[in-house]
Order: structure tokens, then C-alpha cells, then sequence
């Protein structure tokens, strides 16, 4: 089961962690916290807003600025952009000649299965290569005007080696601590779509089983109205 909630609730949610008896460990690539019980079963996933810091961060969370890109690739198509403390302050959208229209199967894959062809498979190719050299220029761009702190990205795995294996390299690599996987299918990437999934990760995401409804009642407070969850975040 999943239960989206709201940033102040999910601060809330967060406080009783650290005061239960729960043992907890949190996994950075999921920006998510591991409830477990004293017999180390888990018990119950918290899925953190972007915002909120990862447990053990010194400062109070009012007082933290998170700044982030959220970057969400797909075949020809790529919305990209910095946000701070959950504003979009800037965006660009790319678009690459890169599928094969009448199989619609990008150049890429069918690389992989058929080898090199004709004149539009060289074009097709060249798009890609500069489709995703525009992509790292913009991130470089972003990564050297701005600290940034958390990189929310969505990029399935085919199209991973060529974002980091661009003549214009990204501004991290593939291992930086930084990475957050998006856990949500992602539509084809537009502006909107961006914006809908910074609206997704600036919930929390409470994940269980239907046995420890009880476990995520207590965690959420027995007396708290639930008016002000957004009930369209549920997949």
C-alpha cells in the first residue's frame, strides 16, 4: 500500500520516527528511511520529500535550502530544470530527431539489433549525439551558477551511457551520492510533466503492507485530519 502525504506532514511524520522505538537506516539512492522491528523485519518505507534533509542532518529543516535539477530523458524527448526548495526557477525542454518512424524504435535500439543503415540512421544519430550534448551543457550551466544538492533523474537504462559518454561531459558521475532514481513511471517529458513530478517528490510516500496499518496510523497521529493529502498521487 502507498499513502502520499503532504511536507508538513511528512515533518511530522519524520519527528515521531526519531522518538519511536523503531530501528531505522536510511538508503540515500531512494532518499527513503527503513522502519524495522527489534527482530529486523521491516516494517514500513518513508519516502522523504526532496526538501526534507536525510536523517542525522545537523540543522533544522526550516532553516535548509535544497536546491535540485530534475532531469527526465526519453527517446528524442527531455525536460530538465533547477528548482530551490520546490520552485522552478528555470527549465528547457530538447527534442531529437531519434526515432525510426515506422518502427517507432529509436536509432539506438536498432543499433543494437541491425547495425548501421542508411542516411537516416546517420542523421538520426547525429541528433542523438548532440541531443544529449545539449542536455549536459544545460546541467553544466545549472551546476556552475548554483550549488546544487540532490539530482532527481529519470533516464532509462539504454539511454544512460550516453549521457555520461557525451563529448560534454555531465557535471557528476554516475556514482555521485547525489543521484535519486524517480520511483514513478514518467509520461513523455514535457514542461508540464516536469512539474508534476516535482510535485510528486515534494510528498512523502509511506509504503507498506495492509498488516502494519496500524504501525503507519500511530505514525501519522490517530487524532490528525487527513483533508489536506492529495489524493491524485496515488499510482
Amino acid at each position: 500500500m502507498n499513502r502520499f502525504i503532504s511536507l508538513e506532514r511528512s515533518q511530522q511524520v519524520l519527528q515521531r520516527i526519531r522518538s519511536s522505538a523503531f530501528a531505522t537506516a536510511y538508503e540515500r539512492d531512494k532518499h527513503r528511511m527503513v522502519l524495522s522491528d527489534d527482530a529486523g523485519n521491516e516494517q514500513v518505507y518513508f519516502r522523504l520529500p526532496i526538501v526534507l534533509p536525510p536523517p542525522g542532518a545537523n540543522t533544522p529543516e526550516e532553516e535548509i535550502q535544497v536546491n535540485y535539477v530534475i532531469v527526465l530523458i526519453q527517446s528524442g524527448n527531455c525536460a530538465m530544470g533547477y528548482f530551490e526548495n520546490g520552485v522552478n526557477l528555470y527549465h528547457k525542454v530538447f527534442r531529437s530527431y531519434m526515432v525510426r518512424k515506422k518502427q517507432g524504435k529509436s536509432q539506438i535500439k536498432y543499433l543494437k539489433t541491425k547495425g548501421k543503415s542508411r542516411a537516416g540512421s546517420r542523421v538520426r544519430l547525429g541528433e542523438t549525439v548532440e541531443f544529449f550534448e545539449n542536455i549536459n551543457e544545460r546541467l553544466q550551466e545549472y551546476f556552475e551558477e548554483h550549488e546544487v544538492h540532490r539530482i532527481a533523474i529519470s533516464c532509462s537504462k539504454t539511454l544512460i551511457p550516453y549521457l555520461f559518454n557525451s563529448k560534454v561531459p555531465t557535471p557528476f558521475d554516475k556514482h555521485d551520492p547525489r543521484i535519486f532514481k524517480i520511483p514513478k513511471h514518467i509520461h513523455t517529458p514535457i514542461y508540464e510533466v516536469m512539474l508534476d513530478a516535482n510535485r510528486y517528490l515534494m510528498k512523502g510516500e509511506l509504503i507498506y503492507e495492509e498488516m502494519q496499518q496500524a504501525v503507519v496510523d500511530k505514525l501519522l497521529g490517530e487524532e490528525i485530519d487527513f483533508s489536506d493529502d492529495v489524493d491524485e498521487f496515488y499510482y
